[in-house]
């Protein structure tokens, strides 16, 4: 047996064995490997673990990968459904564990500093600076691309939140402006709070990912960060007033809160029970397939304008020199003016690369959907999510703490509890 094809069953097995491990069954299709007509040889066989959702925008993908494979007869990619992000990860963990890695891993930036302390990725600091593709990437994205000054990853697609709100319920309230600042989000959002069955506003509960991620825009247009000199720094003037601006609002009943950990759920807004909602891009198809009026607003301020950046990245994981640098070929075509204007036609995350974003195609396509323009408009002001080892432990002390301050606790107490919390596990 071939080296090659060795190694391809010991990644299946693997795979196999860290979907039984995490009570899932994932559906992993590898093609029968073509000859290169101009060499005679095998191609290169690369394994791509994604977890692309809804499975409109996965066909999308299989579909771009399908062109890639169609034009690099040398090299051969495996799109691999490896299941939501926290499916994925036991399954990514235990293949690097087991030295059986995919060839290319698309997830979340915030997993860069666990990969590093498991010496997982290649470093494409050299190949990012030959790529003429790559230079014209959204500089907005590089915060979540380096870390320890060095590039980890690049973005496959991104996107940012913003405020969707039903026009017909403002003029029904008699508003004419949309709020830019704090005091009058607030104020929009009592006048928008008509009785038990009508809210402003929608707010997650729960301290899961989702909540941190809606909630880190009002922290950085507070002026502050939950990292400060490499360290977590959560007990903030500027973070107790981002997170009294949320408890408040529950207070005085001009919000409502979601169902336990569904705070990207639609199905408040599109009732009309609250009349905005804080979310992305990547629910315009479910809004116009509705047949509800909406419109988008950028987050209002405090001291500055802030988003938050999403969407997923591409990792090349360490395996060996050939596969590595098939895999870097991989990126340049993800990266390209034709598969980010496809993808973000496809898809409704906004492109990574700026001349796509200035094509012909693409603008015609954000026409069509203006709302867009708010979006791309934010990313100037959108930061990442901290690119830090200890994320995961981060984001979980962050999320307990406004859990607590929308279920009635004193948000300086609740972030005084976060930040002992933090520190006793921090770097542990």
């Amino acid at each position: 047996m071939s080296a090659p094809r060795s190694r391809l069953l010991r990644q299946r097995w693997v795979f196999w064995l860290c979907a039984i491990a995490t009570g899932l069954i994932c559906y992993a299709c590898t093609p029968v490997s073509t000859q290169d007509p101009a060499t005679g040889n095998q191609p290169i066989e690369l394994n791509l673990w994604q977890g692309i959702n809804p499975p409109p925008n996965r066909d999308v993908f299989d579909r771009l990968v399908d062109r890639f494979n169609a034009n690099h007869l040398d090299i051969q990619v495996n799109s691999i459904y490896a299941g939501q992000s926290e499916q994925q990860m036991p399954k990514v963990l235990t293949a690097v564990v087991g030295d059986v890695p995919p060839d290319i891993l698309w997830f979340s930036p915030t997993a860069t500093g666990k990969f590093i302390d498991l010496d997982a990725i290649v470093p494409l600091d050299d190949w990012f600076a030959d790529s003429t593709t790559a230079q014209n990437l959204d500089p907005a994205l590089r915060e979540a691309m380096v870390m320890d000054d060095r590039i980890c990853s690049v973005p496959m697609a991104t996107n940012n939140v913003g405020i969707f709100y039903r026009p017909s319920l403002f003029e029904e309230a008699g508003i004419e402006k949309l709020p830019t600042t704090w005091a009058e989000f607030a104020e929009v959002s009592q006048q928008l709070s008509t009785d038990a069955d009508r809210h402003g506003m929608l707010l997650p509960l729960g301290k899961g990912e989702w909540t941190v991620f809606t909630w880190l825009p009002f922290l950085y247009s507070a002026g502050g960060d939950p990292i400060r000199d490499g360290l977590p720094t959560l007990a903030t003037p500027e973070a107790q007033s981002a997170l009294e601006l949320w408890a408040t609002a529950i207070d005085n009943d001009s919000a409502i809160l979601s169902q336990p950990e569904r705070g990207f759920e639609l199905d408040d807004f599109l009732a009309g029970r609250v009349a905005m909602q804080l979310t992305g891009p990547w629910t315009l198809e479910q809004l116009n397939a509705s047949g509800v009026d909406y419109g988008v607003m950028p987050i209002p301020q405090q001291k500055e304008a802030a988003t938050i950046v999403g969407g997923e990245h591409l990792f090349v994981m360490k395996t060996d020199p050939a596969r590595e640098a098939a895999a870097l070929e991989f990126l340049e075509y993800a990266l390209s003016e034709e598969f980010q204007t496809e993808w973000a036609i496809g898809t409704g995350y906004l492109p990574v690369n700026l001349k796509s974003r200035e094509s012909q195609e693409y603008r015609e396509y954000v026409a069509s959907r203006p709302v867009l323009d708010v979006f791309l408009n934010q990313m100037v002001v959108a930061r990442s999510r901290p690119i830090v080892s200890g994320y995961t432990r981060l984001s979980d002390a962050l999320g307990r703490a406004i859990e607590q301050a929308l279920l009635g606790e004193s948000p300086e107490v609740a972030l005084a509890q976060a930040q002992e919390r933090i520190d006793r596990f921090w770097g542990s």
